[in-house]
């Protein structure tokens, strides 16, 4: 196949669609990335066929703090700037990143079918569960389904918001109010972050995490055998602020080591029993005994998948829906709001207790019940 995938500049999104870039390379395919500037240089030492996604710049009219706006309205604005890139490629299948929507518009302007990529567990609603990003789990019980339908209801007008929004940014680049939505949708996450549901979507499907590492540095861990914490602060803007400072400061002397994932930004000076620095992620993860991370998804993908039980320090966005479901599967223990002691407490709390560890293990394990994606896609054109 030629395949074009489409995602924006943020880490979260940019990694998962160059991972999947990988995936079609590996199999034989002729993938395109069409992302933001600051990883095509990267993408393309990597292997993958990179260009600008055009049309991702903010525009004065753009409202950031309404998020139906900034998706959908962003979104006609990308497809009709993408528009002659992918008329040129004339690929078989576009796939678009679930926040980069203009790549799935495009591809329906042009009659190509698309796939979406979610690299996250499905947060479409769902009758049977609480509004996602409540961090709850399914009510049980009388009481409990009455409490998640009046979260829903109270929920409905937002999304009826944003249903309208699509329906007026597709109007506006000449196609249906109503949106026939993808061929066939990529959760790229574990099972075991997904919650049950009664009314999983059609032509969905689960696919395991798709992960890459940006770097080839291998960051050395202090010297020492006391227990090794990782830190990997959030790369998305929501994240918590001053996570490795806060860190450092709750384990200076409780008998362990720290090494940090920074992406950019490092610390000129950490203890001698710290290091931080840009480095790859999956060999800190080979000799970590627990992660301090905010809960984005691909770091907790990451740790969960290498069996590495976490302390989560939520930000926003879907941050905390993710802390409280690795929370219920046991392999996390949640901190909020952050503090020095409540930090140490709860790194303290997952070393002494092997059962976070185990429950790790278990989900990692999850990753055999995953659909392979380039399969997924590849039958989506039969």
């Amino acid at each position: 196949m030629r395949v074009a995938v489409v995602a924006g500049p943020d880490p979260g999104h940019a990694f998962p669609a160059l991972a999947l870039c990988l995936a079609f390379i590996e199999a034989g395919d002729e993938p395109v990335l069409f992302t933001g500037a600051r990883w095509i240089e990267q993408a393309r030492a990597a292997g993958v066929p990179t260009e600008l996604l055009k049309g991702l710049a903010p525009r004065p009219i753009d409202d950031d703090l309404d998020a139906g706006a900034r998706i959908h309205g962003r979104a006609a604005h990308i497809s009709t700037e993408f528009l002659p890139d992918l008329r040129t490629m004339n690929p078989d299948l576009v796939v678009s990143d679930i926040l980069t929507a203009g790549g799935g518009m495009a591809a329906e302007r042009l009659g190509i079918p698309w796939i979406e990529l979610s690299p996250h567990p499905l947060y479409a609603p769902s009758k049977g569960l609480p509004p996602i990003g409540s961090g709850l789990a399914p009510g049980t019980g009388v009481r409990g389904r009455i409490r998640d339908t009046l979260m829903r209801a109270a929920t409905a007008r937002s999304i009826r918001q944003g249903e309208r929004q699509r329906a007026q940014a597709r109007v506006s680049v000449g196609l249906p109010a109503e949106d026939p939505g993808p061929v066939r949708r990529l959760i790229a996450t574990l099972p075991a972050l997904e919650v049950p549901r009664p009314d999983w979507p059609a032509e969905t499907f689960v696919v395991g995490p798709l992960l890459w590492e940006p770097t080839d540095e291998v960051l050395p861990v202090p010297d020492g055998s006391d227990p090794l914490v990782m830190v990997a602060p959030s790369t998305a803007f929501t994240g918590a602020e001053g996570m490795l400072e806060t860190t450092l400061s709750g384990l200076d002397g409780a008998g362990v080591r720290v090494i940090a994932s920074i992406l950019e930004g490092a610390p000129s000076t950490v203890p001698t029993w710290a290091r931080a620095g840009l480095g790859r992620q999956d060999a800190m993860l080979q000799k970590a005994d627990v992660v301090v991370c905010g809960g984005g998804h691909g770091m907790l993908a990451k740790a969960l998948l290498a069996g590495v039980p976490v302390v989560v320090v939520p930000g926003g966005g879907d941050q905390w829906e993710l802390a409280n479901r690795a929370a219920r599967q046991g392999s996390a223990v949640i901190v909020r709001p952050p503090s020095p002691e409540a930090l140490r407490a709860a790194v303290e709390q997952v070393l002494s207790d092997a059962t976070h560890a185990e429950a790790a293990h278990r989900a990692a394990k999850t990753i055999a019940e995953v659909d392979d994606p380039v399969e997924v896609c590849r039958a989506a054109l039969r």
